[in-house]
């Protein structure tokens, strides 16, 4: 056995966990002598009962190595634990890191410098509009965007931040085999190709209710800052807000309406003290960032700068007129794949070429 291997025994085991691994880790060495280790050696132990002594000690009989070993080769994922180089340092940090990380797709040490974005599922087109603003920038910036792949601003950005040409991470509540929501599964696809998607579940472990919520804290413990776009008061982002603040990560929130539901919990978090942000320079500045030098797309400007456009970006705009157009007919009229008029139409809006209308319809500025 492996010492990879290892690790993934012990993440796979029921009833166990981090915190109890990091005790045993303290009184066996090594993750290989952990499970080596007898029943009677592991009761010794503060805060071991029978039940987990006797699941640790009889492992084979819990867990199936072969099998997902061969699910995790079928898939093309790699796996990633502590000790290695490109797991995430601030996450090493936290009270209860991950033992192992599924990978799809290639982490860097770039993605070590990241930020969290998080908001509603149910988002407004305010929140939309916001969180793909926010994301473009501080991935256009060079920091790699960190979300949850949920619907509403988690898929806002993501996509901003693929649309910008950065780096984004997606760290799913369920096994890779079981992605969730499945329509996003083709933007999973994209982020793969561009970054990573992350989990510390099984490969075919099905998303709960309490998946998610253990799946916060690695995207509040990967970051230096956390960005909470629009969420309820009874809202997941604000227990991953609560999470950051605990791992002592800065959060950042931006204020909506005060007669609107969807923005009162950022407005709340805002009283807690969490730092009110208009704009993706509000969150660079505090950290101390230098936007690029010379960028293509200036980040911050009230007016818009003479722009350089790609050939995709001069075919999209052509297609796009003063009056209000749908995206399958910009799509159809473009003669150019969803996927990249997506991505086009995003990196378009970001150079305040186009503006982006409710019901996914544009317009053009200029």
């Amino acid at each position: 056995m492996t010492r990879t291997e290892a690790w993934l025994v012990l993440n796979l085991l029921p009833q166990v966990g981090p915190v109890r691994v990091r005790k045993l880790l303290q009184h066996f060495g090594s993750p290989e002598r952990i499970l080596s280790a007898k029943s009677s050696d592991i009761l010794q132990i503060e805060g071991f009962g029978l039940a987990q002594a006797e699941n640790i000690a009889a492992w084979e009989s819990q867990v199936d190595l072969a099998g997902e070993l061969k699910k995790v080769q079928e898939r093309d994922l790699t796996l990633l634990t502590q000790e290695d180089e490109l797991y995430p340092p601030l996450l090493r940090e936290i009270y209860n890191p991950p033992l192992v990380l599924t990978v799809w797709g290639e982490l860097t040490k770039r993605d070590h410098n990241a930020l969290g974005v998080v908001g509603s599922r149910h988002a407004t087109h305010y929140g939309l509009s916001t969180a793909k603003k926010l994301s473009f920038q501080i991935a256009y910036a060079g920091y790699t965007v960190v979300s949850g792949l949920a619907r509403g601003i988690d898929t806002a950005a993501h996509e901003a931040a693929l649309a910008a040409k950065g780096r984004t991470v997606a760290v799913i509540g369920s096994g890779m085999g079981k992605l969730y929501p499945p329509e996003n599964m083709a933007l999973a696809e994209r982020i793969a190709q561009n970054g990573a998607v992350i989990s510390e579940y099984a490969v075919d472990r099905p998303a709960d209710k309490q998946t998610f919520p253990y799946r916060n804290r690695i995207v509040a413990g990967w970051t230096c800052g956390l960005i909470v776009v629009e969420a309820p008061l009874r809202s997941g982002s604000l227990i991953t807000a609560q999470q950051a603040t605990e791992q002592g990560r800065t959060v950042y929130a931006v204020p909506g309406p005060i007669d609107k539901p969807t923005s009162a919990g950022c407005n709340r978090l805002i009283q807690q003290g969490a730092k009110l942000i208009m704009d993706g320079a509000d969150v660079l500045d505090d950290l101390m960032t230098l936007f690029p030098t010379a960028p293509k797309a200036p980040l911050v400007e009230e007016s818009r700068p003479t722009v350089t456009l790609t050939l995709e970006e001069e075919i999209l705009y052509n297609a796009i007129s003063t009056d209000e157009a749908h995206i399958n007919d910009i799509t159809t009229h473009s003669g150019l794949t969803t996927a990249t008029v997506s991505a086009t139409l995003m990196r378009l809006e970001m150079k305040r070429m186009i503006r982006a209308l409710p019901g996914r319809r544009y317009v053009r500025l200029v």
